[in-house]
């Protein structure tokens, strides 16, 4: 038997606001969760997303630690359009997140962003459509 990604699991210091975080991007999350210790939400195309409070994973890892620096797993969450990654910038922005990249037109054809969720993990914003500018 080969493994599969069968989920991706995120710990967090502060439940509800990670979650009222990853509520706003469409992940389907029930509001009765924010006080559990270990919530789950399984995507459309059966990958799950777990979140685990710090007191969990000391729970059975006692000498974990909070990681310091930069992050070393990204989401990243597809927009339909560019003007979608801006207005969802812009809202999680004005809804008081941390913006870390401001939306651009890369050079690999995406419109992208990045956003940081309450822990200070980057969130990539980004839609296809935008044309790579032309070679020189």
């Amino acid at each position: 038997m080969t493994p599969r990604l069968d989920a991706i699991g995120l710990v967090v210091s502060d439940m509800a606001a990670s979650l009222a975080f990853y509520r706003r991007l469409g992940l389907d999350i029930p509001a009765d969760a924010d006080s559990a210790p270990h919530v789950e939400a399984t995507l459309p195309g059966g990958l799950r997303v777990l979140w685990d409070t710090e007191e969990v994973i000391r729970s059975f890892d006692p000498g974990w630690t909070r990681p310091t620096g930069s992050e070393r797993l990204g989401l990243a969450f597809h927009c339909d359009s560019p003007a979608e990654v801006d207005s969802v910038y812009a809202g999680l922005t004005a809804a008081g997140y941390r913006g870390h990249l401001k939306p651009w037109d890369a050079d690999w054809g995406q419109r992208y962003a990045l956003v940081l969720d309450p822990d200070g993990c980057a969130v990539s914003l980004f839609s296809s459509s935008v044309s790579p500018p032309a070679s020189a």
